[in-house]
């Protein structure tokens, strides 16, 4: 007869958290001439402050008397009462000591993890500091629903962060975070989306106003820029409009127009788009967004954003900050007006210009020299010198008007304008690298007309004298003769690494433009990290309501992470942050015992800025549950 056996190890493992553990020692104590010898105990104190580091401090433990006298019952009591205080630390540390049996022939069943996340836990600290809990707690209170709203949007926000993925995927991997999030459908999740769409506007608003608390907000300067996001579909939306050009639902009820449309995608695919403006603030914190359909011009939405974040969030004055896709008359007026008094109430504005697409006068001006030459920053290798020069101008524009019978017009009116141009031997070659690479695809696409059409082209086209695209299906026209337009490129290369930047800010000097322009690569890296990061493309959701509602999530994850980043004194890249994060895991030893498995320098600066401990390598299920605070 077989007989089972039961093989078992013993585990030892530490319930006191690092830090914690005090120390007892010995300390000699002279008041007038008489010494006394006392216990003392040095410990950890927490700072109250969140973010504080706390100290080291001690305090009596025993009076245990006069040397003198105690001599006379103790050969050395200096010796004695020192060995004491060792041997009663190391009592106290064994008291600290738990025992875990573990049997060494168990198995695990398929599908059995045991592996949970706890590095959520930094990220739900700014989420409460944010009060976003106590925000859809007060716009539920008086609704009557069934499924935890905030559980949800938490859940969303959290995964998007830390595992990407579909409204499916956010659901049904719910059980890889600690705290254990139930109560609730993958029907529940949908239906929260159309929540978030109602008070994504609000919220907005309730983030920008909390988060002041947490990090210091600066809206002098406000960075503006676009992008969009693609859906994995063929065709774009189909929208119906009433007898007024009213866009309408299936019912005839008055609906917005759809967003997923085809426009310019921004890397040339062909699948529908939506839209999304983004501020930024001067530290890099994003501040607001909106959507708008995917074949819309982004020029005439930045407007809308910035009238609302002036209306909700702060009327103080601010610069906008933009590229020059978004240097329009329209909007340089909007923003500035005449710009003629000295000190001018109004918002300004820094924007890009082109150098190729400018005025002739302006070209001119451009290679006309008189170029400053100033060394901006010393390395080892080379001096980077800044070679630049400027102008105020009085800039003419053809502004949008509405008359009296409240039709649009146009209108002629001068600004002044400092204008500012400089030069980059960096930017000169990449300019010559990447017009060769367009003129070679339009060689190619001269020989190869039918392997192209309006969106593989990819710019080629520009090159081409005499080229033509079918309406209907974006193929090139072949019954033209195609030629390689050599004049034009001889004139680009002539303004290769020249760079305009234009500004309200007549006080302005050159390297401050330059300076707050070049900020913009932060908002680039913000679309990025939601692009690639928080992989929020393609979308698979498809009504207006549930895109709002999945980019509410996005923004939110993109202002928590910033605001960490911020908080860990920019230090470390948006990448470097998840991957500490998602590997802060812990795995199960038995049910009161966890085993961490992961530490590094960033979460030892989270550990250092929220005052908490991180680096214990065992914890019981109170500990964990006392550091996530649930």
């Amino acid at each position: 007869m077989l007989r089972k056996l039961s093989i078992y190890a013993i585990l030892f493992y530490s319930q006191i958290s690092n830090g914690e553990m005090a120390s007892m020692y010995l300390k000699q104590v002279k008041i007038k001439g008489v010494t006394r010898l006392y216990f003392y105990e040095s410990y950890y104190e927490k700072s109250e402050k969140k973010g504080k580091k706390g100290r080291i401090k001690q305090r009596v433990i025993q009076s245990l008397g006069n040397l003198d006298e105690l001599k006379k019952q103790y050969p050395d009591p200096v010796a004695h009462f020192s060995r004491l205080a060792k041997q009663k630390t190391e009592a106290k540390k064994m008291a600290s000591i738990a025992t875990v049996k573990i049997d060494l022939t168990a198995t695990m069943p398929v599908g059995e993890s045991n592996n949970s996340n706890v590095g959520y836990g930094i990220i739900k600290t700014l989420y409460k500091e944010l009060e976003l809990d106590k925000f859809w707690k007060l716009k539920t209170r008086k609704r009557s629903i069934k499924y935890n709203m905030e559980l949800i949007f938490r859940l969303l926000v959290l995964s998007r962060i830390l595992y990407p993925g579909s409204k499916r995927d956010a659901f049904n991997n719910k059980d890889i975070f600690f705290e254990r999030i139930s109560g609730f459908s993958l029907d529940d999740v949908y239906r929260a989306l159309d929540l978030i769409d109602e008070y994504k506007f609000e919220m907005q608003q309730w983030i920008y106003a909390r988060s002041s608390s947490v990090i210091k907000r600066d809206l002098s300067v406000v960075y503006c820029d676009f992008t969009n996001y693609y859906f994995d579909i063929g065709i774009s939306d189909l929208d119906f409009f009433d007898e007024k050009g009213q866009p309408v639902d299936k019912h005839g009820n008055q609906t917005e127009i759809k967003y997923r449309k085809r426009g310019l995608e921004k890397n040339h695919r062909p699948d529908p788009i939506v839209q999304m403006g983004l501020l930024m603030d001067r530290n890099g914190i994003p501040l607001a967004y909106e959507l708008f359909p995917g074949n819309e011009s982004e020029k005439v939405h930045m407007r809308p954003i910035i009238d609302r974040v002036k209306n909700d969030f702060s009327d103080t004055r601010i610069v906008i900050v933009a590229d020059r896709g978004l240097n329009t008359s329209d909007n340089i007026y909007y923003l500035n007006g005449s710009n003629k008094s000295e000190q001018n109430p109004r918002d300004g504005y820094v924007y890009g210009q082109s150098v190729r697409g400018a005025t002739k006068e302006f070209k001119q001006w451009v290679l006309s020299g008189g170029y400053e030459l100033q060394t901006i920053e010393k390395n080892e290798d080379e001096d980077i010198v800044f070679k630049h020069k400027s102008r105020i101008y009085p800039k003419e524009l053809n502004v949008n008007v509405t008359a009296g019978n409240g039709k649009q017009k146009k209108r002629k009116v001068t600004v002044d304008q400092k204008q500012m141009v400089y030069y980059s031997e960096k930017y000169a070659k990449k300019q010559k690298m990447e017009r060769s690479v367009m003129v070679e695809r339009a060689k190619n696409l001269i020989e190869h007309p039918k392997n192209y059409d309006r969106v593989t082209c990819a710019g080629s086209a520009a090159y081409i004298k005499n080229i033509a695209f079918d309406k209907e299906t974006g193929a090139v026209i072949e019954d033209k003769l195609l030629i390689l337009d050599t004049a034009k490129m001889e004139e680009e290369a002539m303004y290769d690494g020249y760079y305009s930047i234009v500004t309200s800010e007549l006080k302005m000097s050159d390297y401050e433009m330059r300076d707050i322009y070049r900020g913009l690569s932060k908002i680039e890296e913000t679309f990025k990290i939601s692009k690639s990061d928080f992989d929020a493309r393609p979308v698979y959701v498809s009504t207006n309501q549930h895109i709002d509602a999945h980019f509410a999530t996005c923004f939110t994850a993109l202002i928590l992470i910033r605001l960490l980043q911020a908080k860990l004194g920019n230090k470390f890249t948006i990448s470097n942050i998840l991957k500490s994060l998602r590997n802060y895991n812990c795995v199960e030893i038995d049910p009161s015992c966890f085993q961490f498995l992961y530490f590094d320098e960033i979460l030892a600066a989270c550990e250092k800025e929220f005052g908490i401990n991180l680096n214990n390598k065992y914890a019981t299920r109170l500990q964990i549950r006392r550091m996530l605070k649930y």
